[in-house]
C-alpha cells in the first residue's frame, strides 16, 4: 500500500471513529479477535484515535544506563511518520511507558496517538496537549531501572491480538480495535456504508417504524 493510499485510509477512519461498527464488520469477515483488552482505555474519556500502528516491544530491566534506557526509545520517536499510532507491548505492569515529553514529541512529528498495554504518566499535561493515549493504568513511576524498549516495527501480541507494523488502529470510548493492513481498505469502505445505513435505521425508527421492520428493511440494528 503506498503512502498516499495509507494517508487516505487514515483520514477516512478519522471520520468514522466507531469501534462498534468496525468490530462488527471484522466479525462478519471472520476476523473475530481484533479487539484489545477492555482494560485499555483512553486516559481522557471521549477522545478518539485512528491511524497506522508503529509497534513497540519492551521488557523489564534493572539497568539505569541511558544508552539502554533512552537511546532506543528516542531513536524510535525520531522515526515517527504522520498518521502513526504508537502501539506498545511493554511486557511490564509497573512503570509508565509514555509521558508528556514523549507525547509532545510524537504529536509534533505527526503521530495521532498511543495505545499501551501498560502505563502512562504526566496525564494532565498529555490531556492539555490533546494527544490521545489509551493505556491500562496511570502511574508516576519512571522507566529508569525498570523498563526498556527492545525493538520497534515488529509484530507484537497484546493479550491474544496480533498487531503488525502498518495495521490500522481505531479507538473510542468503547475501546480499541486493530484492523489488519491487508483488509483495511475493505473494512473502511464497509464502515462508511454501515454508518450511512444506521443513520437510515435511526431516522426510520424515530419516524415511527417498528424496530423489527427497520431491521428487516436495512439488515442492521
Amino acid at each position: 500500500m503506498n503512502e498516499n493510499t495509507a494517508q487516505d485510509l487514515v483520514a477516512r477512519l478519522v471520520a468514522i471513529p466507531y469501534t462498534g461498527a468496525i468490530s462488527d464488520i471484522l466479525d462478519e469477515m471472520g476476523l473475530t479477535n481484533q479487539v484489545l483488552p477492555k482494560e485499555i482505555q483512553s486516559i481522557h474519556p471521549g477522545q478518539t484515535l485512528a491511524g497506522r500502528a508503529l509497534t513497540l516491544l519492551g521488557e523489564k530491566t534493572a539497568s539505569t544506563d541511558p544508552d539502554i534506557i533512552f537511546r532506543p526509545f528516542l531513536r524510535m520517536l525520531g522515526e515517527l511518520r504522520p498518521g502513526d499510532v504508537l502501539v506498545s507491548q511493554p511486557n511490564d505492569g509497573g512503570a509508565a511507558h509514555l509521558g508528556e515529553l514523549s507525547s509532545e514529541t510524537a504529536q509534533y512529528r505527526g503521530a495521532r496517538g498511543a495505545v499501551i498495554d501498560g502505563g502512562a504518566r504526566d496525564v494532565d499535561y498529555i490531556i492539555k496537549l490533546g494527544f490521545p493515549v489509551f493505556a491500562r493504568y496511570k502511574t508516576p513511576r519512571d522507566i529508569v531501572g525498570r523498563w526498556r524498549l527492545v525493538d520497534y516495527n515488529v509484530p507484537i501480541v497484546i493479550e491474544n491480538v496480533r498487531i503488525d507494523p502498518g495495521d490500522y488502529v481505531v479507538g473510542d470510548r468503547d475501546g480499541v480495535v486493530i484492523i489488519p493492513q491487508g483488509v483495511a481498505a475493505e473494512v473502511v469502505g464497509k464502515g462508511e456504508a454501515v454508518v450511512q445505513t444506521e443513520n437510515l435505521v435511526r431516522k426510520a425508527i424515530l419516524q415511527g417504524m417498528h424496530p423489527l421492520e427497520a431491521f428487516d428493511k436495512y439488515g442492521r440494528f
